[in-house]
């Protein structure tokens, strides 16, 4: 008998005034921003422009949730096409159902197509995103608790998670992996943070981090769960995908680091030339002028996510103000 568990919602669905919400949509939403903010807070820090990231966003979000989608429908296709199933379930996002494996590998061709728009390369926009999206799967995650998916084996731990009788599933208690993946994300997060601040991680090495910090986890979490799968050779086809993931991901922090060390010293270039930005701004053309690297350095000082990061506003925006800096030492 449970002494303590988590409860359930006993609707998916938040009632917001004559609009109803649902849960599921309401947690993607909310990861969502709170990861865009802490994105364009650690873009700023790199030597960014603010708003880049969210022009950028444009592109990847829809992207992402696109791929997200159909990596959900095509592994689990019998949900949607078997036989008393209706394929217009699979356009219903809402429901539920978004495969993180497709919507980061998706969301990077939409995050290339906006950064080649502003003339960025693509692997320093993934390292200051990497823990602003372990952030948002913690965030999105919830999202399995309003419907009440994606749980684990019957326990009577105190933090087991209740489940009502529905469809599919039967009332018990359960480990809930949707926090252990939650809380997981978070501490993926916390590390890629730590790591990046402590090595000087460039050349899409922190988001590769992500990647093989965040595949560790899903793996034994995946392993946990109790919903209906694809095995292959006794594993569910998501375990699988992360030990895969995994070693490409370390293959490439090995491989990255030996034929492009270090970090990259411009991350955004001035699409305006010099002497017309120097003019405009009455500032230095070799990089920004002290009032701008003053503000934006008092908020990176109030910024978490970006406190101390080498490389960050007024260090190594370009490579004049890095020789300017030499010179005066």
């Amino acid at each position: 008998m449970n002494l303590a568990s988590i409860p359930s919602p006993s609707s998916g669905v938040l009632e917001i005034g004559p609009v109803p919400l649902r849960g599921y949509a309401f947690a993607i939403l909310v990861g969502l921003f709170f990861g865009l903010w802490v994105l364009n807070r650690r873009w700023v820090a790199r030597g960014g422009k603010h708003g880049t990231s969210w022009d950028i966003a444009v592109w990847a979000v829809p992207f992402g949730l696109l791929g997200g989608r159909l990596y959900h429908v095509v592994t689990d296709y019998q949900l949607y096409f078997g036989e008393g199933r209706d394929w217009v379930d699979a356009f219903k996002v809402w429901e539920g159902g978004l495969g993180i494996w497709g919507a980061v590998a998706l969301g990077a061709v939409g995050a290339w197509i906006g950064c080649r728009r502003r003339g960025i390369a693509l692997p320093p926009f993934a390292d200051a995103t990497a823990p602003a999206l372990a952030l948002a799967q913690a965030f999105g995650r919830w999202g399995n608790w309003f419907n009440q998916e994606l749980y684990g084996k019957p326990t009577d731990l105190p933090w087991a998670v209740e489940i009502s009788e529905g469809v599919n599933r039967v009332a018990g208690t359960y480990h809930p992996t949707f926090l252990y993946e939650s809380l997981w994300c978070v501490g993926v997060a916390l590390l890629v943070i730590w790591a990046d601040r402590r090595f000087r991680l460039g050349h899409g090495r922190a988001f590769a981090l992500y990647v093989a910090a965040y595949c560790a986890g899903r793996g034994w979490i995946e392993y946990m769960r109790v919903d209906e799968a694809h095995h292959i050779l006794g594993l569910r086809l998501n375990v699988w995908t992360a030990i895969i993931v995994f070693v490409l991901a370390v293959v490439y922090i090995v491989v990255s680091a030996k034929v492009r060390p270090g970090r990259e010293e411009i991350v955004e270039p001035d699409r305006d030339t010099p002497a017309k930005a120097a003019d405009e701004e009455g500032s230095d053309p070799d990089g920004p002028s002290e009032t701008d690297a003053d503000e934006q350095g008092a908020d990176a000082k109030k910024d978490p996510f970006t406190k101390d990061e080498p490389g960050g506003p007024g260090k190594g925006r370009t490579a004049g103000s890095t020789e300017a800096a030499a010179e005066k030492s």
